[in-house]
């Protein structure tokens, strides 16, 4: 059995499958008549035990909250080799929602097994214990539980003690990562989760990071052939430079290209200032590796603070210039560079769009560029036409912002977050960033893309403004990328930007200039 932790800033893979319900089940369905009975239930009891045993070698009362299904019957056959292992010198309690006679011949041969090795079913969870194995649901889970199985996760969530969840953690849906349960998702005490055969997607998007807590992944030495293992979704996973910067002996500025930025809407009357939106976009694009970065600020009063030596440079980045305030569609920049257009650039964006989506060979739409799309449904209909012209387009809404555009709620775009990113592709033709725990990467006709790093320390402003300038600069030396090519390039750039945060070093929380 091939058992690995998945921490982000290790994997050795560029990228791992991600398989939905149905495609498991196909995938299960298959590998079941690959193997006699029963043999597939034990790999994956025997992985539980091993798994949790490792986890928790002194562990002397564990609980296994065991449900009806397979799911119940993986975590039986663990009760019974930890049953053996204690030999007497522990007590292993164990709970069973099943019914010996209704349950499947793998579950009921699983039950034979712990009861033949010593156990003893309960009917109530236990008042102590050390550890906890969540064995209750699975894949079968699409509603909110009920009756005794909703309590005794009630009392899994809410312990101190550690908890291995099997599969999944018992309450997430696994498509979605919409979390079912009765109690908030973010368990009590540590949480790992072992995954069996598949990886699912919720997983790592929606509610699922919070309550899975350290994902582990055991493929029961199945490798299903296609079409069965053709995955819904991928996972993203780090990428080597193969092109290293000090190797590019030939190249010049303008062979990274040119990035500019539109927004920073100064203050006035009762409109706050936001002109640090368009700065950090800015510089997070020059350390990205942009040959030049342009910047072209928004604002009645704009005119007079521009006027200013100070305030038309940048001090600590003197290498971004600044842009005189010209006339929409009369700045020559703008037909050669990747335009990041909406960091805090207030309601006077809306103006610019038409011209930025007319000529821009790239555009990067973020912030109040997003919710000028949602206001004008003109505007939504001239952004699709880019893709047929072969235009490179990248939106980064987070949840509100999709929710705008799509007419919807923001619990409806985060109960379904691949289904809101792929629908809004789908409508603009642009590649989508949806931003949130799990940050979604969708194109049109693209499998999605989930980004597995970042924590809450993104959680704080501008930290959104320096993932625009990062993928500005991505896209500033590829104009004319193909989707599946910018939907990847896009990924890659999410991923290094939630890395940044993984590694955070510091004692106080991190501010988004940090990410420089």
């Amino acid at each position: 059995m091939t058992l690995i932790a998945l921490r982000p800033e290790s994997m050795a893979s560029p990228g791992l499958a991600l398989h939905d319900t149905a495609s498991s089940r196909r995938i299960e369905a298959w590998a079941l008549a690959q193997h006699p009975p029963f043999a597939l239930m034990q790999r994956a009891g025997e992985a539980v035990f091993k798994l949790s045993a490792a986890l928790y070698p002194y562990a002397q009362r564990p609980w296994l909250a065991c449900g009806p299904g397979h799911n119940g019957g993986d975590g039986l056959v663990a009760a019974a080799l930890w049953q053996q292992r204690l030999q007497g010198q522990g007590r292993v309690h164990v709970t069973w929602l099943g019914d010996a006679q209704r349950c499947s011949p793998d579950t009921q041969q699983a039950l034979n097994l712990a009861l033949s090795a010593g156990v003893v079913l309960q009917t109530q969870a236990p008042s102590d214990f050390d550890v906890a194995i969540d064995a209750l649901w699975g894949l079968g889970l699409h509603r909110p539980p009920e009756g005794i199985g909703a309590d005794w996760l009630n009392t899994l969530q809410t312990c101190s003690q550690p908890t291995l969840c099997v599969d999944l953690p018992s309450g997430l849906h696994a498509d979605t990562g919409q979390w079912l349960g009765p109690s908030p998702p973010q368990s009590a005490g540590p949480r790992h989760t072992l995954s069996l055969l598949t990886l699912k997607p919720g997983l790592w998007t929606g509610q699922g990071r919070a309550c899975s807590g350290e994902i582990w992944f055991d493929d029961l030495d199945i490798t299903p052939t296609n079409p069965l293992a053709s995955p819904s979704a991928w996972l993203q996973g780090p990428t080597a430079d193969n092109r290293p910067r000090m190797t590019q002996h030939l190249a010049h500025k303008g062979t990274h290209g040119d990035v500019w930025v539109l927004g920073g809407q100064w203050p006035h009357r009762q409109q706050p200032g936001m002109v640090g939106a368009a700065w950090l976009a800015a510089r997070a694009a020059l350390r990205s590796g942009a040959g030049r970065v342009y910047v072209r600020t928004l604002g009645a009063e704009a005119s007079a603070a521009e006027s200013m030596p100070s305030m038309a440079i940048d001090p600590l980045y003197p290498e971004i210039m600044h842009r005189p305030r010209l006339p929409i569609g009369q700045d020559p920049v703008v037909g050669n560079a990747t335009v990041v257009c909406g960091c805090g650039g207030g309601q006077q964006v809306a103006a610019w769009l038409p011209h930025l989506m007319a000529q821009a060979p790239a555009l990067v739409l973020d912030a109040d560029a997003l919710n000028a799309l949602a206001a004008d449904a003109g505007l939504l209909r001239t952004l699709n036409k880019r893709q047929h012209r072969g235009l490179a387009t990248v939106l980064t809404p987070h949840p509100l912002e999709a929710a705008r555009i799509l007419g919807v709620s923001v619990n409806e775009v985060q109960q379904h977050r691949i289904d809101a990113a792929q629908t809004l592709a789908h409508q603009t033709g642009a590649v989508v960033v949806l931003k949130g725990s799990g940050t979604v990467v969708s194109g049109t006709g693209n499998k999605p893309i989930i980004n597995p790093t970042g924590n809450a320390l993104l959680a704080t402003a501008g930290s959104g403004d320096v993932l625009a300038g990062m993928l500005g600069a991505a896209l500033a030396a590829h104009h004319r990328l193909s989707t599946p090519a910018l939907q990847a390039l896009c990924a890659r750039t999410v991923f290094a930007h939630g890395l940044k945060a993984n590694q955070w070093q510091g004692t106080k929380p991190m501010v988004a200039s940090d990410l420089l």
